[in-house]
């Protein structure tokens, strides 16, 4: 199994124990993971019933994790490929990074292009019921193990 599939699966075997701490306990039966290679395409929808955090993975690292509640189809498919679309998007950042000028391959008039071509995506999709403190604890507690290069906008 490649680098980024083994951060995920270990993570998450690791974050049951913490929302077991937190009295927030989840089975596994209740966790998909999606795990997409480059080059992915960008999902469609938030499937109905369902909550996400997701991941992008490339160039040796983890870029960026975000989470998508039942009200953020559009963060979930399509933002973080597009660099006009939000502010806190992969694709803004990417555009904004000095490295990303000398990456082959990138246009920062198109990073979505080298995100879908060059990037891995995991999809970690969770039941609705997870909506809200749960969601955030395992987006947070992925931020901390997994250390994304790009969360925020000071890490450009």
């Amino acid at each position: 199994m490649s680098a980024w599939r083994n951060d995920i699966t270990d993570a998450l075997a690791a974050f049951r124990t913490v929302s077991d701490g937190a009295g927030a306990p989840i089975s596994t039966q209740e966790i998909v993971v999606e795990f997409c290679d480059a080059p992915h395409t960008a999902p469609k929808s938030l499937p109905t019933g369902k909550v996400a955090v997701y991941g992008f993975w490339g160039s040796g690292s983890w870029l960026k994790i975000g989470k998508a509640g039942p009200k953020s189809n559009a963060r979930y498919t399509s933002q973080h490929y597009h660099a006009n679309s939000a502010p806190s998007t992969l694709a803004r950042t990417l555009a904004e990074c000095p490295d990303m000028r000398s990456q082959a391959g990138f246009d920062a008039e198109r990073p979505g292009d080298w995100i879908r071509g060059s990037t891995h995506r995991v999809n970690i999709l969770l039941t609705e019921r997870y909506n809200g403190p749960v969601l955030a604890l395992l987006e947070a507690y992925l931020h901390v193990r997994l250390r994304p290069r790009y969360e925020g906008r000071s890490n450009v």
